[in-house]
């Protein structure tokens, strides 16, 4: 069977390639055809835990009391910002927003009530709004009230007085929100029990309906994004202007994915092409490595599109991946089958393309099982885009193995053998034949070198940390990082925290006591009080005057925390309507008329964002300094849930805590179980392939040992430096292993074949590092050097990924040059021979 098998491969590549030929050319044209549906997504959903239970609370408190889909722009005036000529075109500004059809909103200073430029009473507020762009305010009074005011200083107006901030509020996608609703809900009842049909059916209905939507609404949003430019642009003149919000970093996000596909792809085939012609200095050694490798990416990209795989920063590098991989499995065959030229007097080039298929046969399909391995391993993961990106490198690691063992002697069987390569005697050979002879005359020394590297490794493994900033994943000159610092600096901090608060437990039994009353007496009144009498203060949990001084004290504690920029809360709205009450205690009959003749779009902005309308839930929104250089997240969440328990007396389930910074701190805490799981998973899974090629547990200990020294020192790297985990740089250990050990087998593997010769180890070692060592130093050099194009990222996360992985390539060349020859003599596990 495996003999038909050889020669039916044989007849179909290098002997009759016709019907093959045919065949490929509609699979690359149905993949440049698939290309089309090829979709980018740098949502904030893409960036969440799978089934996060505070997502699901997230997507709550944002339905009840606004979402963060909004933009922030900050406007800083080269002249005097209560000036004439810069009120006037703060307004010309808001109204050209305002103007934009996907524009609900626009809220600056000129238009946001003030209550104390002069001073006013609660009866004046109920007859006219006072406001800059009515001009029946006095301007300096107005520019001390929005310094100092509890609810406008650091959110429209910075404390000295020089910056401004609209609040650009967008048009809520009732689609985007019923669909999502309706995946959420059949989700979770199949987290309960099995769909049926047709619920499944609806299921991939929905799903597939959202993601399309999704699609367009982002392909929208970066249109609206760009109008928005536009429009600052014209107002550049005048003043400073950053944009800033997650709508804003979400089409940027996808700018840059774009970007990064675009220049890693082009950036490192141009490299690829300069190392062939560096290595092998002949035209077709550049063109058929060059012709692989483009139709693994279009068959890649073209499948990617088939099954609607969206492309998120963090497989924004599988282009480049694929390339350096495929590169990899092509350079071997072209050096295996340089060797069997320099070795013919006659070259026959069918013959030879024949035997390099046959003996690379083997070691190539286990090497790429290997990285599919490695690659697979993030499937453990809970981190979406990451399952997503395993995904995505295993079938493209497969396609790359396809398309080298069917496109490389396809092509080469159609050219004449032409002049051999491989010298030997080039810089190449000399490096390899160095190591060689440095680590016969070195043995012992080179060992505890490794040891000492080791050790601090691990040493270094124990000091990573998973806390990121996320201002410093993007570069200082990208619009995003300064709008942030910006707002992080003068208008209260970036990244939103809620905090909310519910009733305590014998209110919650209370009201179950009320609602059973209720049913029994068929909908009748409630035992204990009507609401239209004694209005909301009297009806509800939070809004009387016992329950709002502990909302003042919370509200008080989270001011005073050093990472926490503006606080607002019910306590804002309390301390607004004390100065209208001129700064008289509130009761509750006061409370309640106060809330029933305020004119609607006061109480919208008093009451609305931190006040459930039944009054037994408060929230309170804050904004964290993300470019505090002390911020630890999950100390930060885990202080202030316990203080608010232990310090203010509330009861552990009355505490909530939601927002961005909740959820962006579970996908940092993940990391550490995901960094460990995948790095057990891959380490058993290539163990186990190890031994089932060489049918050996000592040479499988052995083969995995270079490569976890290598995943071992590059993490403890990190450490020393450092530099934090993160969703890209969790990938880096099992990718090295995987990769890594690619090269190992290609070593274990002629080393076998060359101890059969002569039995003795150190000759054998010697001839392997003048042969395939040559190969897997071209290899590990091109890797290398591929991974460094992502420093033209503009996603820091990317560039540390591109740096560290490729140093992690550098360190597994040399550990199997030197350390795997080296315990390969020191086991003896061919035994005598081979």
């Amino acid at each position: 069977m495996i003999a038909f098998i050889n020669d039916l491969y044989r007849r179909l590549t290098i002997e009759n390639g016709l019907l093959l030929w045919l065949l490929m050319a509609l699979f690359i044209g149905a993949s440049l055809y698939l290309a089309r549906d090829f979709k980018l997504d740098a949502s904030a959903d893409s960036l969440v835990l799978e089934g996060d239970q505070d997502l699901r609370y997230y997507r709550g408190v944002r339905a009840r009391y606004g979402s963060d889909d909004f933009l922030f722009v900050t406007y800083t005036p080269r002249e005097d910002l209560f000036s004439d000529a810069v009120l006037a075109d703060l307004k010309a500004l808001r109204d050209e927003l305002a103007a934009l059809e996907r524009v609900k909103a626009v809220t600056s200073l000129l238009d946001v009530p003030l209550i104390e430029s002069p001073p006013i009473t609660f009866s004046d507020l109920s007859q006219e709004l006072r406001t800059l762009e009515a001009g029946n305010v006095d301007r300096e009074m107005a520019r001390n009230e929005l310094r100092t005011s509890p609810l406008y200083s650091e959110l429209l107006l910075s404390r000295d007085g020089t910056t401004t901030a609209l609040k650009v509020d967008l048009k809520r996608d009732e689609r985007y929100i019923s669909l999502l609703e309706a995946r959420e809900r059949l989700r979770e009842l199949e987290l309960r029990r099995p769909l049926e049909g047709d619920e499944a059916a609806e299921l991939e209905r929905v799903s597939r309906e959202f993601r399309e939507h999704n699609t367009r609404l982002q392909a929208q949003m970066q249109e609206d994004i760009a109008r928005v430019r536009a429009i600052l642009d014209g107002h550049r003149g005048a003043a400073e202007i950053h944009l800033g919000g997650v709508p804003m970093i979400s089409a940027d996000m996808v700018d840059f994915v774009d970007r990064d596909i675009q220049v890693f792809g082009a950036g490192v085939g141009l490299l690829l092409i300069l190392l062939l012609a560096f290595f092998f200095k002949q035209p077709r050694w550049i063109l058929v490595p060059m012709l692989v490798c483009a139709a693994v990416v279009i068959a890649m990209v073209g499948f990617i599109g088939l099954m609607d795989w969206r492309v998120t920063v963090v497989s924004s590098n599988f282009i480049s991946l694929l390339l350096v991989i495929t590169l990899s499995l092509t350079v071997h065959l072209i050096v295996r089958h340089q060797e069997y030229h320099a070795e013919s007097d006659a070259p026959d080039q069918r013959r030879m393309l024949a035997d390099t298929m046959r003996t690379k046969f083997a070691p190539s399909v286990y090497t790429s099982l290997t990285t599919m391995v490695a690659f697979g391993s993030f499937v453990v993961s809970d981190i979406r885009p990451v399952i997503d990106f395993g995904w995505m490198m295993v079938v493209g690691v497969a396609l790359a193995f396809m398309m080298a063992f069917l496109l490389f002697p396809m092509i080469l069987s159609r050219l004449r053998p032409g002049e051999a390569v491989l010298r030997r005697h080039d810089p190449t050979a000399a490096i390899t034949h160095s190591l060689a002879s440095l680590i016969q005359r070195h043995s012992t020394g080179t060992l505890l070198l490794y040891g000492l590297l080791l050790a601090l490794g691990v040493a270094g493994i124990t000091r990573l940390s998973v806390e990121n900033r996320f201002i410093d994943y993007f570069k200082e000159s990208t619009e995003i990082s300064k709008g942030m610092l910006l707002i992080d600096r003068q208008l209260g901090g970036t990244t939103p925290l809620d905090v909310v608060l519910e009733p305590n437990k014998d209110f919650l039994d209370y009201l179950r006591e009320e609602a059973r009353y209720a049913e029994q007496q068929g909908g009748g009144a409630p035992p204990f009080g009507d609401e239209q009498e004694s209005g909301l203060s009297g009806d509800s949990y939070w809004f009387n005057v016992f329950e709002l001084e502990t909302v003042g004290r919370v509200h008080n504690y989270l001011d005073q925390l050093p990472e926490t920029g503006k606080v607002l809360s019910l306590a804002t709205t309390m301390r607004m309507l004390t100065r209208l009450n001129q700064d008289q205690p509130l009761d509750n009959l006061t409370l309640a008329v106060m809330h029933k003749r305020l004119p609607q779009e006061v109480k919208a902005s008093l009451f609305d964002p931190y006040l459930a309308a039944d009054g037994n839930q408060v929230r309170f929104s804050i904004r964290v300094i993300d470019s505090d250089v002390n911020l630890q997240r999950d100390a930060l969440l885990k202080k202030i849930r316990a203080d608010l328990v232990d310090e203010l007396g509330l009861e552990p389930e009355q505490v909530k805590l939601s927002g961005m910074l909740v959820l962006y701190n579970n996908v940092l805490q993940s990391l550490f179980g995901s960094q460990i799981l995948t790095l057990v998973v891959v380490f058993l899974a290539i163990s186990l392939m190890l031994f089932l090629l060489f049918r050996s547990l000592s040479l499988a200990l052995i083969g995995i040992v270079p490569t976890v020294v290598a995943a071992g020192l590059i993490l403890g790297l990190m450490g020393w430096l450092g530099i934090p985990l993160d969703i890209m740089t969790i990938t880096i250990a099992a990718i090295t292993i995987g990769i890594g050990v690619d090269n190992t087998i290609h070593y274990i593997h002629r080393m076998r074949d060359e101890i059969g010769r002569d039995s003795d180890y150190w000759t054998a070692v010697r001839r392997s590092h003048a042969s395939v060592g040559r190969a897997i130093y071209y290899t590990s050099i091109t890797v290398t050097l591929g991974f460094s194009i992502l420093v033209l990222s503009n996603f820091i996360p990317s560039i540390h990924f591109g740096l560290l992985t490729g140093f992690a390539m550098i360190v597994a060349l040399v550990a199997n040059l030197t350390l795997l020859p080296l315990l390969l003599v020191r086991f003896r596990p061919f035994g005598r021979g081979g």
